[in-house]
């Protein structure tokens, strides 16, 4: 379970293809994916942006803990 997921701005137009996880390393996006909407990482969701599937953290008053933070 990530407390913290970063978004590594890598895709072509500066999306997320893979993120990051402290003690994990780099996971690619559709892995993420999966593995959030399994509940493997609660405190994320899934939203869909132009028919892709992205990982999101949940709102909280804590900037450092967003993904594109």
């Amino acid at each position: 379970m990530a407390k913290n997921i970063r978004g590594n701005h890598d895709g072509e137009n500066g999306e997320n293809d893979s993120y990051t996880i402290a003690g994990r390393g780099v996971v690619e996006r559709d892995q993420l994916v999966r593995e959030v909407e399994e509940g493997r990482h609660p405190n994320h969701h899934v939203v869909n942006i132009n028919g892709e599937d992205y990982v999101r953290s949940n709102p909280d008053s804590t900037d450092s803990n967003n993904v594109n933070k």
